[in-house]
């Protein structure tokens, strides 16, 4: 059976269990405590030398270490529904719109984070190597939060979806995303109307809950 290596209070983890979900796979889940360190402890290492989550296990024993590579398998072994766009024209626009909600919006509220809390000192960014916090970073992660739900909201005008006319992946790591910058105290506001009404939306689907 697939195998997730999983952290239920993590971000990029949750991605992957919104993914699986959406597809009805079923999968076996193997907890990783992040808060005790257990990813950087030598039995994981054995798992993912990047430690880091999530990790999935294939049926055959490969295991992919990042969401692109774990929703690339996922896709192709499991086709319906499509989350990854059909055409070429969709696979692109797909690809796009999910590279920005993540390097616009996660790895914002990521910057914004390891760089401030106190219990991430040392652990400026995620990985088998310690990074000192830059505080200066944490202040500009804020900044880019901000510009991350006006570009949300003015893209969500007049759409159900972030990329094409169907739900994606681009709509999974939006989710993510937006719930996550609550953990440095930003969230969206009566200025981002259209932002709240998907994300009312998204949260109609099963899947959003995990």
């Amino acid at each position: 059976m697939i195998t997730l290596y999983d952290c239920a209070t993590a971000p990029s983890p949750r991605r992957a269990r919104i993914f699986l979900a959406e597809k009805g796979v079923a999968h076996a889940t193997v907890a990783v405590d992040l808060r005790s360190g257990e990813q950087l402890g030598e039995a994981y290492r054995q798992i993912n030398p990047q430690c880091t989550v999530p990790a999935l296990r294939t049926e055959g024993g490969l295991v992919l270490t990042d969401n692109p590579g774990i929703a690339a398998y996922l896709e192709a072994r499991f086709q319906e529904p499509p989350l990854l766009g059909t055409t070429p024209e969709e696979k692109a626009e797909i690809a796009s719109w999910n590279w920005r909600m993540e390097f616009e919006g996660l790895l914002a509220v990521a910057e914004a984070l390891r760089n401030s809390a106190p219990a991430m000192a040392n652990r400026a960014l995620p990985g088998a190597v310690n990074y000192p916090q830059i505080p200066e970073l944490a202040q500009r992660g804020l900044a880019r939060v901000e510009q991350f739900f006006l570009l949300l909201n003015d893209r969500l005008a007049g759409r159900d979806f972030v990329a094409t006319e169907r739900f994606s992946v681009a709509d999974i790591t939006a989710v993510v995303a937006v719930d996550f910058a609550r953990v440095v105290k930003q969230k969206p506001g009566e200025q981002h109307p259209h932002l709240l009404r998907w994300r009312a939306a998204m949260a109609q689907r099963p899947s959003m809950a995990l």
